[in-house]
């Protein structure tokens, strides 16, 4: 099958290089800039599994030339209308969207925009980050790409993509209940998120300090009570794991969310801690520690919008 992934950070380009690796036939969509140091020095993965520079096949938006078969869609929420755009001549009437994508909101945003056939759900677990220099980094071992039909089917599309991305070097597993699967990391993430961002600190910082896993836990149920509303109670096992996490007072674990921010980077408040917010309140679940967490997020980013705004000029 035809590959195209959407864009060369630090997800796609991890995932969608271990398959170029893998000898599938791979073309990343990527922007000028990208594309010329793609050219220049390759895509380059530096990872616990062994490094690995490749010479990727890239092509620029505005020169597809023909549909592929999948389409691997792993960018930040907040560059997914672009990128959506970028990648509609890739979609034709066979296409399969495969979207490893935070939080909910972009199944909503993709379906209107292409419809449901084309979509399925999709959880990808990997710790990277991308370098000034390019070269992505692989920060821990752990590596999964979780994918399957909304309804929970098993169909011969379904069979022929997972055909096409096992045995690439990575974890990659067909769910019967991926939406479910992707509560979960969303549950996770938030968690995770709220808690870095709000109290300023990794897992174990806030574990060792007087109330902070009380605060933590506080925050673990809010996000729970949110998804059992919405139809997606957590299980007894996902609970015990995550318990275990916040009480781990030599854990350094950190949101990606709260990395970018500390980087002074765009950060995904909306769709990993607002959407939410806003979905509980639908179903009259009040969350007030997750609301405090995406205030204090959006007054950084809106300082940092005004930053960049003052430096452009």
């Amino acid at each position: 099958m035809r590959i195209l992934v959407v864009g060369a950070g630090a997800v796609g380009g991890y995932f969608g290089g271990r398959l170029a690796q893998a000898g599938r036939d791979v073309t990343f969509l990527v922007r000028a800039r990208r594309a010329e140091q793609l050219k220049q020095e390759g895509l380059q993965i530096v990872s616990p599994y062994g490094d690995v520079t490749l010479r990727p096949q890239v092509v620029e938006a505005g020169r597809i030339s023909a549909p592929y078969d999948v389409i691997l869609l792993s960018v930040k929420s907040y560059a997914l209308v672009g990128a959506m755009d970028d990648c509609a001549p890739a979609v034709g009437a066979q296409t399969v969207i495969v979207p490893a994508l935070n939080g909910m909101r972009h199944m909503d945003l993709l379906e209107e925009r292409f419809g449901r056939e084309p979509l399925l759900g999709g959880v990808c677990m990997v710790s990277t980050e991308i370098a000034d220099d390019g070269r992505i980094r692989q920060l821990t071992k752990m590596q999964s790409l979780t994918y399957g039909e909304v309804d929970g089917r098993i169909t011969p599309r379904l069979q022929k993509v997972d055909e096409t991305l096992r045995g690439a070097g990575f974890d990659a597993t067909v769910s019967t209940h991926i939406l479910a699967d992707m509560w979960q990391k969303w549950v996770r993430l938030a968690t995770l998120g709220a808690i870095n961002c709000l109290l300023r600190g990794d897992i174990g910082e806030v574990a060792s300090t007087q109330g902070g896993r009380e605060t933590a836990f506080a925050i673990l149920r809010e996000c729970c009570a949110i998804a059992e509303a919405c139809g997606y109670p957590q299980s007894a096992a996902s609970l015990e794991q995550q318990s275990a996490q916040l009480t781990s007072t030599d854990s350094r674990l950190t949101s990606s969310m709260y990395r970018d921010m500390k980087k002074g980077g765009p950060v995904e408040a909306d769709t990993i801690l607002g959407d939410l917010i806003g979905r509980g309140t639908k179903h009259q679940v009040t969350a007030p520690l997750l609301q405090a967490a995406f205030v204090q997020l959006s007054i950084y980013e809106r300082s940092r919008s005004i930053a960049v705004t003052s430096t452009t000029r």
